[in-house]
């Protein structure tokens, strides 16, 4: 075969390439940040006005006002003003957070395993972290405002590195063997959480029951600000890494080709991702599957660079969790239903259409 000969059937691939890259890419980034930042805006207002005691839109926009200094608030009652600033802003600005760093960890570990199905939840990382968080409540009491995130943290990092080396791409490691891996190291994290489950007492044992299902009904604003500087740090780190991520989804030779440095690139999107998901679980309990259907979603919308991939999927995930805590407060009021319960509603049936799936195509 001639260069000529060969050369139209490289132009027939490229452009099927591009042609891809068209059809995945409906929406421009621009249009879809702003779309999604008002829609979590909206959602955000509804979710601070319902709950067992119901305050009208308008009210909750005046508290807010006055509670920043931008209105006179002389005609609100004391009453809606301590329910919506004191308990329901701060649970739904730490939704926020937590949505969105469960949504980019679960982002950038699939391009960091290069597998479809990782996810902070399936694949054990939040399972570690939970182990963390339970320790450090059963032994050290009520002081845990900075220890819950340290050791959530520590946790997860450990769970992150150790499924990285059992499990890492570019060895022949397939999605099986990922997911065995996962499983038999989210059981032992398990089995160490019942233990520390077992030694609580009935105070510990009732706030435990409650947050391994997921929940912010007890977050506060001395936890919201502790919080600020883990999120902000872990996603700023996977944000600037975005070039990495796509080089790592080629394979590992390829990014080496390329002058990656694979080694310092993943060792910082592994720590980056275990103090988002540390920092989640820590405050907002085992919630799964947002890292998973989340990142899948956007793919569909804006393509699968991460330069649009990580933000829009930040943003995608808050809402998630917004939306998950006010349909909590909903359902069977004036009880609250775990947010957990709600994602997995929605992630288990999504995990399996995505494992058939990838049976008949690779990712």
């Amino acid at each position: 075969m001639t260069a000529s000969t060969a050369l139209p059937g490289r132009r027939r691939r490229a452009a099927s390439s591009t042609e891809v890259r068209h059809a995945v890419r409906r929406l421009p980034l621009l249009a879809c940040i702003i779309v999604g930042l008002v829609v979590l805006a909206l959602l955000m207002v509804v979710s601070a006005s319902v709950g067992p005691l119901r305050i009208p839109l308008v009210d909750v926009a005046h508290i807010v006002g006055a509670q920043l200094g931008a209105i006179d608030s002389a005609k609100l009652s004391q009453r809606d003003v301590s329910v919506v600033w004191q308990l329901r802003v701060p649970r739904v600005l730490m939704g926020v957070l937590v949505g969105a760093a469960l949504a980019i960890s679960g982002a950038a570990l699939q391009s960091l395993f290069n597998n479809p199905l990782a996810d902070p939840g399936i694949i054990g990382v939040s399972g570690g972290a939970s182990a963390g968080a339970v320790g450090v409540i059963v032994l050290a009491g009520s002081s845990t405002t900075w220890l819950l995130p340290i050791g959530a943290f520590l946790a997860g990092l450990a769970v992150t590195g150790l499924i990285y080396v059992l499990a890492r791409p570019g060895r022949n490691t397939g999605t099986s063997r990922m997911l065995l891996v996962g499983i038999a190291i989210g059981s032992g994290c398990q089995a160490l959480t019942g233990f520390f489950t077992f030694i609580a007492d009935d105070q510990q044992l009732q706030t435990l029951t409650f947050w391994q299902m997921g929940s912010l009904a007890k977050v506060i604003w001395p936890q919201f600000w502790a919080t600020i500087p883990i999120f902000a740090i872990g996603l700023f780190i996977v944000l600037l890494n975005y070039r990495a991520l796509d080089v790592l989804t080629l394979g590992e030779r390829e990014a080496q080709h390329l002058g990656l440095n694979v080694r310092r690139s993943r060792l910082i999107i592994i720590i980056a991702t275990a103090l988002l998901t540390g920092a989640a679980v820590a405050f907002a309990g085992a919630i799964g599957f947002v890292g998973l259907v989340v990142p899948h979603i956007v793919r569909i919308i804006v393509g699968p660079g991460h330069r649009g991939l990580l933000p829009i999927s930040a943003i995608a995930g808050a809402i998630l969790i917004v939306a998950a805590d006010c349909g909590s407060r909903v359902v069977a009021p004036p009880a609250e239903v775990p947010i957990g319960l709600f994602t997995a509603a929605v992630g288990a049936p999504f995990f399996l259409f995505l494992v058939v799936r990838m049976k008949k195509s690779s990712w």
